[in-house]
Formats: structure tokens, C-alpha cells, sequence
């Protein structure tokens, strides 16, 4: 039942992505035509689903609304739905409706295998987190040049920055590697990429631009503040309350 109301949530946003928050009258009229122009692009049809794509813009122009982001024009969406031998993260050039790149990612070990499927905010969880980030800085650490995370959404994913979740390259995350093992190799949580272009993504997207980690989970989808307004006072409210409503919806 839950997971009933979580995907017809997810066509709400695809269809109404405004309703319901607070976006500026220009940022409103630049999400419908950025959306409109990117889901028409033939590149980003073929290889991002629309609903993720809705879900992304609404995001991105809600924080971008709150001042949240510093980089304008620049989203990144992986899409953890997909398998790990698909490609799954995409930078997208919102202002002028390009898909800049698109390659492997790795999810968390504790995830799961081929598919992730469990996700936490928890230290030492070893599992990926959902939701949206703003990039911070990079710095040279032991997987070399890195990018740090910050957690937009509280409870989801705002222990990024404690939980040492980056951009980094790893050598598992590569075509050779699927086909040894039918698989990518899996991180700690970080959501690492090929070491053949980390440098080229992290310079792409460092720097406070927005990234959005997408997965049909029925808990990020009933418990996101940028989806959900009302939980902006949870900390206010009992959650069995809030999640009550939307199972009587």
C-alpha cells in the first residue's frame, strides 16, 4: 500500500513538480521551460527517465530559491534505479539544455549487488544515501582528488560531510570490471566514478552546483522536505502522524 502511494506521489511530482512549494515567479517560469526543452533533447530522452528529471529541476530551483545553490545551471542526477553496469549519472547543463556527461557510478556495499536497494545516513553504514547535495570543495585524499558532498535534507542525508561521502575515482567503476565480475565494484557510500574521468566530473560540478540521488524508495519519497513542505516541521510533529496522512490519502 505504502509503496502504491509513494509511486503515484512520484507521477504527482512528474505532472505537478511546482505544486506546493514556494518557488519564485522567474524560477517557476524557468523550471517549465528548462523542463519542457531538456525532456526534449533526444540525448537526455535516451538515457534519463522523465520522472527523475522532473524531480531533479524541482529540487534543484527549490534550493536554488533558498540560496542553497552556487552554481547555476549545473545538475547532476544519478539515478540509482538502473543497474550498476548502466550508465547512471548525468551532468546536465539546465540553462542550455545539454547533457554535458553521462558514465558509471558505484553505489554503496551495503546497498546491494548489481541494483541498490538499502539506503542509510548512518556512520559506518557503508550503505549510499538518497536525496539532494550541494558540492563543496576538493581536496587530495587517499583516493586521490576528491569532491565533498553536503546533505541538503535532514535525516536523509545531511550526515554526508561526518560520513566522508565524495566524488572520488575508483578502479572498480569500469567497463573491464563489469565484465569480470557482472557487476561495478561497490564504495564505502561514496558514489564513485571511473578513473578515467572523476577529474573531469569533479572539476565539471565542484564548486556548489546541485546533485540529486534518485532511487523509487517509498522513505525518500515520504519523508523529503523538498517533496513533502509539511514535514519542514517534523522536528515539530509526530512522524507516525504525517505518515498516516499520506497512507489515507
Amino acid at each position: 500500500m505504502i509503496r502504491l502511494i509513494s509511486m503515484l506521489f512520484m507521477m504527482l511530482i512528474m505532472v505537478f513538480p511546482l505544486e506546493g512549494r514556494s518557488l519564485s515567479f522567474d524560477n517557476n517560469n524557468e523550471f517549465r521551460n528548462n523542463f519542457s526543452a531538456l525532456s526534449q533533447s533526444s540525448e537526455i530522452q535516451n538515457k534519463i527517465d522523465p520522472m527523475v528529471l522532473s524531480m531533479a529541476l524541482s529540487g534543484y530551483y527549490s534550493l536554488k530559491d533558498q540560496g542553497k545553490v552556487n552554481r547555476d545551471g549545473i545538475l547532476t542526477v544519478i539515478d540509482f534505479n538502473r543497474p550498476s553496469v548502466d550508465e547512471r549519472l548525468f551532468v546536465i547543463d539546465v540553462n542550455e539544455g545539454r547533457l554535458l556527461y553521462s558514465g558509471l557510478v558505484a553505489h554503496g556495499r551495503r546497498s546491494g549487488e548489481n541494483y541498490a536497494q538499502f539506503f542509510s545516513n548512518d556512520p559506518g553504514s557503508h550503505q549510499s544515501s538518497l536525496g539532494f547535495f550541494t558540492t563543496g570543495d576538493t581536496y587530495d585524499g587517499k583516493n586521490g582528488y576528491s569532491l565533498r558532498l553536503i546533505g541538503m535534507e535532514r535525516g536523509i542525508n545531511d550526515r554526508a560531510e561526518s560520513r566522508s561521502i565524495v566524488i572520488h575515482g575508483a578502479n572498480y567503476v569500469s567497463y573491464d570490471y563489469i565484465r569480470k565480475h557482472g557487476r561495478l565494484g561497490r564504495s564505502q557510500g561514496c558514489p564513485a566514478i571511473s578513473v578515467d574521468s572523476f577529474q573531469q566530473v569533479i572539476d565539471l560540478i565542484k564548486g556548489g552546483s546541485c546533485l540529486f540521488i534518485f532511487h523509487g524508495d517509498k522513505d525518500y519519497a515520504t519523508k523529503s522536505t523538498l517533496f513533502n513542505p509539511d514535514l519542514a516541521l517534523l522536528h515539530r510533529r509526530p512522524l507516525n502522524r504525517i505518515l498516516n496522512a499520506y497512507q489515507h490519502v
